[in-house]
């Protein structure tokens, strides 16, 4: 196949580069993957309003998250075992993330520490899941606060973990030579017929956890606080009320609770309910350069991707990521340009159009 020119391209040249297990878990989403292909078709259900006779002759895709500049409005998602893509794993997305000067979120479960993968110069923020064990919790937080991380991201939406019945059927399990890299003392086990992640969220991870424990996170770290996996209005209210001072509307991918709502449908709604009071962003399905411009012209002020990372490392590592990253950029700054909008700042709301027929 040719050098990929989009997205699209390099998530079918990925399957040549990734073991069926691997590609699995990557892909699948929970269930039927009702959420996973919806979030896809969000995006396309919106329609745009572009206006003419802007002058476009210069454009400015930069913006700035917590009060830390980006190129453009765009971070990497958290997502484990990067290693299983590529050797350089994590790093390679790090290195990546920071040349472009677009932020990156380290998954807890990286299969790279939290030391390796840090860049101090770049943003980045380290992605926790709240362990049963509180002292492994708090290494984690503290950890990331002593090298340079600059936001603690805690994923909500994952008290148990989605059935994927794909890695159900592969019994998903690291191969030789890949661990929790940040999880080092822990034993990640395998049942029988289970995905060995399945066995971890069951024996590790505290479904318990609820509003009240954000207060504890805080108190043992400096960091701001993000909540990710948001999908109403009054959550995202009370996720500000507790201190959080970004909000991450997701459904992690559509590889939770399946039937839940597309990220694109519930971003409107949350932005209106925090007014103001919080940056909001959002992730999945995005894989075009227009699907950013409709994003923050229903209120986002940065997105989120996944999985086309996985697919540009796979594909070619470091200079994958980058190459899946510029093209983003350039779509969104031809998007841009015919939409009439030569700064972030004039995307705005009458841009977009919901597509009820659909």
């Amino acid at each position: 196949m040719h050098h990929p020119i989009n997205l699209f391209e390099y998530e079918h040249l990925a399957k040549e580069h990734l073991s069926q297990m691997a590609l699995d878990y990557y892909s699948s989403g929970a269930w039927d993957e009702v959420t996973l292909r919806d979030n896809r078709a969000a995006f396309e259900r919106v329609k745009l309003h572009p206006r003419m006779l802007v002058d476009v002759s210069d454009r400015y895709l930069n913006t700035s998250i917590l009060g830390q500049s980006l190129k453009l409005p765009l971070l990497i998602a958290p997502m484990a075992f990067q290693c299983l893509a590529h050797p350089d794993g994590e790093v390679a997305t790090a290195l990546a993330a920071a040349s472009a000067g677009v932020g990156m979120v380290l998954s807890t479960l990286a299969t790279k520490t939290m030391e390796e993968v840090a860049l101090p110069n770049s943003l980045q923020w380290f992605q926790l899941y709240i362990h049963k064990d509180r002292g492994l919790t708090r290494a984690l937080v503290e950890r990331a606060n002593a090298v340079g991380y600059k936001a603690i991201c805690l994923t909500v939406d994952a008290p148990v973990l989605g059935r994927r019945e794909r890695d159900q059927r592969n019994q998903f399990t690291l191969p030789p030579g890949l661990h929790a890299a940040n999880l080092a003392t822990l034993n990640i086990p395998h049942a029988q017929g289970e995905s060995g992640l399945f066995t971890y969220f069951a024996q590790q991870l505290n479904p318990a956890i609820t509003w009240r424990d954000l207060e504890w996170l805080q108190s043992i770290s400096p960091l701001p606080l993000v909540i990710k996996g948001i999908l109403r209005g009054d959550d995202a209210v009370r996720a500000v009320e507790y201190g959080a001072k970004a909000i991450v509307v997701s459904n992690h991918g559509g590889r939770q609770l399946d039937g839940a709502i597309a990220s694109l449908d519930a971003l409107a709604a949350i932005v209106a309910a925090v007014d103001g009071r919080v940056e909001v962003l959002m992730d999945g399905g995005i894989r075009r350069g227009t699907d950013i411009l409709k994003a923050i012209a229903l209120g986002a002020k940065a997105v989120l991707i996944g999985r086309p990372v996985l697919w540009g490392l796979a594909v070619n590592g470091k200079a994958g990521v980058s190459h899946i990253i510029s093209l983003l950029q350039h779509e969104l700054d031809v998007a841009m340009a015919l939409t009439g909008c030569p700064s972030l700042e004039d995307i705005d709301s009458s841009l977009v159009q919901l597509d009820l027929k659909s």
